[in-house]
């Protein structure tokens, strides 16, 4: 069965569904919830919960506006990087938690126009992101990675490295868009 034809599966409740994509994904899945949060309990709650959210919400995945390895990749992530932020967070922030907010900044959403990537042709760009990563100053890598592994926000990033929030804002997209030209190049 497709990925596609799981999650549809799965979105009628179908357990059998749901096994096949963990049995398909939770090594990736968990690979990535590890880069955000390396303690092994925390990330082996956190792959149950992503499998959780698939359960209960296959059907918010538009087939039209992705794939289901975006999808499931980004969810990941995002619920990841909420974790980490919530386990951040004061305790009255910690326990908003509600299918509102879950649809809202944990399912992830894509544009029309956004190319997909499945997972067979992220496996064959690795080499190559990997390549233009490195060719980053320090800089630019330690501000990446502050934004997309350890999901802090401009501001947190701001305050945590006592510099403008817009001089963390400029060295972000300076970052972003010389990992673009460096991908382009090769």
């Amino acid at each position: 069965m497709t990925d596609l034809d799981l999650l549809r599966e799965i979105g009628g409740f179908e357990s059998r569904a749901l096994e096949e994509l963990y049995d398909r994904y939770s090594p990736l899945l968990y690979t990535i919830i590890k880069k955000v949060s390396p303690d092994q309990a925390t990330a082996e709650q956190i792959l149950l919960e992503v499998f959780i959210i698939i359960w209960r919400k296959a059907n918010k995945f538009d087939a039209r506006h992705g794939n289901v390895f975006s999808w499931l990749v980004t969810l990941t992530r995002n619920k990841a990087i909420d974790s980490l932020r919530r386990d951040r967070a004061s305790t009255d922030t910690a326990q908003f938690y509600n299918d509102d907010y879950e649809d809202y900044y944990i399912i992830p959403t894509f544009l029309e126009e956004m190319d997909n990537l499945d997972l067979a042709t992220a496996i064959s760009i690795r080499p190559k992101v990997e390549k233009a990563l490195a060719k980053l100053t320090d800089t630019q890598k330690y501000v990446l990675h502050l934004a997309y592994y350890e999901g802090f926000t401009i501001d947190e990033i701001a305050d945590k490295l006592n510099v403008p929030i817009e001089t963390v804002r400029s060295k972000v997209m300076t970052a972003l868009f010389n990992l673009r030209d460096n991908l382009v190049k090769m």
